[in-house]
């Protein structure tokens, strides 16, 4: 009798254990349950500090929150500076960037992206009384330029190398008020971003060049780090269901881009 209470013992516990080897399948094995996410609080409309909740919101806010609830996951959003977004995912104090970030080769050799969440190039901002029409940077030869550092858009101004200076900025905001204030002649930005706060009366005494061609148009993505692949097909999943229940063109219509 104890041999065969021994038996259907074990073999109980054996059962148990095979459940619960099938529950954490089913519940996506060792996938964490929470990713920390780095949002920058001068993007908007696609990221910013919303200073009645002292939350960052905007449209990169609601996709990864949209991705997490369809990948199973909590986001935690946390403010952190674009320049610091990269330095702040490979030294794990974020898993995850949801931010206006363009995908670019050089910062594919330093971080892994997402497929694409919203494609948009730059916008070169100007006095709004400056009646030129500004077709590429090349009618900008000889000028002073600026743009916010740690962008895919100084680094294309310092690369094009006909100005007699590239400024760099903390934000956008200090950009433009230095454009204004006819410190610079013009500014390269992200043009929905641009847009979007001269709609909002954000932005004073400046305009969008309406003429302008962009030269560096690009995707959007969420970012995680070099080779993280378990997460990125996680976000891959969830971004792809967002996108075929019709959320992610709810969310980009919200915020008028």
């Amino acid at each position: 009798m104890p041999g065969f209470v021994h038996r259907v013992l074990h073999l109980a516990l054996g059962l148990c254990a095979a459940g619960a080897v099938a529950l954490a399948a089913a519940q996506g094995g060792s996938a964490p349950a929470s990713y920390n996410v780095g949002a920058t609080p001068t993007g908007i409309p696609f990221t910013f500090l919303d200073v009645k909740s002292n939350s960052i919101q905007g449209m990169m806010v609601d996709t990864m929150q949209a991705v997490a609830k369809a990948g199973g996951f909590q986001a935690h959003v946390q403010q952190t500076s674009f320049a610091a977004l990269i330095p702040s995912l490979t030294s794990s104090k974020i898993d995850i960037i949801s931010a206006a970030m363009l995908k670019t080769a050089a910062r594919q050799q330093v971080v892994d992206f997402s497929d694409a969440v919203y494609s948009y190039g730059e916008g070169l901002i100007v006095k709004a009384d400056d009646a030129k029409a500004y077709v590429s940077l090349d009618d900008l030869k000889g000028e002073v330029v600026g743009a916010q550092v740690g962008t895919v858009f100084y680094d294309l101004l310092q690369k094009k190398g006909i100005f007699r200076e590239v400024r760099s900025y903390d934000s956008v905001a200090d950009m433009t008020r230095d454009l204004a204030l006819g410190r610079i002649k013009a500014g390269l930005g992200d043009q929905p971003i641009i847009a979007y706060q001269i709609r909002q009366h954000s932005f004073q005494g400046v305009k969008l060049a309406e003429s302008y061609k962009p030269s560096n148009v690009g995707d959007v993505c969420l970012v995680v780090r070099k080779g993280d692949t378990e997460t990125l097909a996680r976000l891959n999943k969830a971004i792809a269901t967002i996108k075929a229940d019709g959320t992610l063109a709810q969310i980009v219509k919200k915020w008028g881009i």
